[in-house]
């Protein structure tokens, strides 16, 4: 009496691994020599040299098919990878000792500098999950928080291009602030530590505060980088409260096969990462080298994620984006350089 077995209920692994491996290989390499661009010129951002390469090859139309699965891997899986290793940058002890008072800042700064780009974003007419995301990367951390609100907001990726351009927003107005707190510092009268403060209020990504710090001196540099991280840890919250927001909408849409409503995590898993991570890099004895290899994984991570969203995004659709998201990311930049000048200069 023959047996007869049911058939596997989807794909082998190996049959997945070798859909996966061609265009995820090229997204690492493609990072990989991004990463080696900018150790060579340290102004230059690996993840923007990612996204243009990204743009460039796909709108020539010089990556094969095959390609696509792996690409789209690195855009969804690779970016969410590269926001727990985030969390490596994070000693609590550290940012706690800033203090109370700059605390708050730094939360009148994440929550100031989102509810205004949203307003500022109505205003000017930018479409809600665009102005959302310049809202998010300018007052968190930078693309990061991009990547980690489209990944409640836009889980499938269906509006990558809004992405790619929020995350391109933040690179260029986050390299411009590198040159201009430096040079604005002397001339609003802020010593050392305060300009620090200001910088790391302000500016959108922890490798342009570093430069910036580094340009203020090492008083301010130490102190810079602090106030950024705490910024950085507001991502898990503000996370949250968007995942709960989705559940929200989700409860009167989409529903599965069984009538149920499809919800997604309250706190998304890779954010739970992140936040061990962060529990890791505070009370762990890690040694340096786990650190520094923590930090260059999760900016190759990040690098593989921005050129994969990039050979999403046609340049014809990009075009018609226009210059409103330039104006907003300019005024939110200004809102949010403002209210850190506002809370660093009252906590003295």
């Amino acid at each position: 009496m023959k047996l007869h077995l049911p058939a596997p209920a989807g794909p082998r692994v190996p049959d997945v691994l070798r859909t996966l491996a061609p265009g995820t290989a090229v997204a690492l390499a493609v990072a990989g020599v991004a990463y080696g661009i900018g150790l060579i010129a340290p102004g230059v951002s690996p993840m923007l040299v990612a996204i243009v390469v990204g743009v460039v090859l796909a709108n020539l139309g010089w990556l094969p098919d095959r390609l696509a699965p792996g690409i789209d891997f690195a855009a969804k899986k690779l970016l969410r990878a590269g926001i727990v290793f985030l969390g490596l940058h994070v000693v609590l002890g550290e940012v706690l000792a800033l203090g109370a008072p700059m605390l708050l800042v730094v939360v009148a700064i994440v929550v100031g500098g989102i509810g205004g780009t949203l307003l500022l974003g109505r205003l000017l007419g930018v479409r809600p999950g665009l102005r959302l995301l310049i809202a998010c990367g300018f007052s968190i951390c930078g693309a990061a928080a991009v990547a980690g609100v489209a990944g409640v907001t836009d889980p499938d990726g269906e509006d990558e291009e809004d992405t790619v351009t929020a995350v391109a927003l933040v690179v260029i107005f986050g390299t411009l602030m590198i040159a201009v707190v430096p040079l604005l510092a002397p001339v609003l009268g802020l010593d050392p530590r305060t300009a620090g403060r200001w910088a790391g209020g302000s500016i959108h990504e922890v490798a342009q505060v570093v430069a910036a710090g580094g340009l203020l001196g090492p008083a301010a540099l130490t102190v810079a980088v602090l106030v950024k991280l705490a910024r950085v840890l507001m991502l898990a919250p503000v996370v949250a409260v968007l995942s709960v927001q989705a559940r929200r909408r989700a409860a009167t849409g989409d529903r599965d096969v069984r009538g149920r409503a499809t919800l997604p995590p309250i706190v998304p898993p890779f954010v739970l990462g992140f936040l061990v991570m962060v529990l890791l890099r505070s009370y762990a004895p890690l040694p340096e080298v786990v650190i520094a290899g923590g930090a260059a994984l999760q900016t190759l991570l990040l690098t593989a994620a921005m050129f994969g969203l990039g050979c999403g995004v046609r340049v014809r659709r990009l075009i018609r984006v226009g210059g409103r998201p330039f104006l907003l990311a300019g005024l939110a930049t200004v809102l949010v350089a403002s209210i850190a000048y506002a809370g660093v200069t009252l906590v003295g």
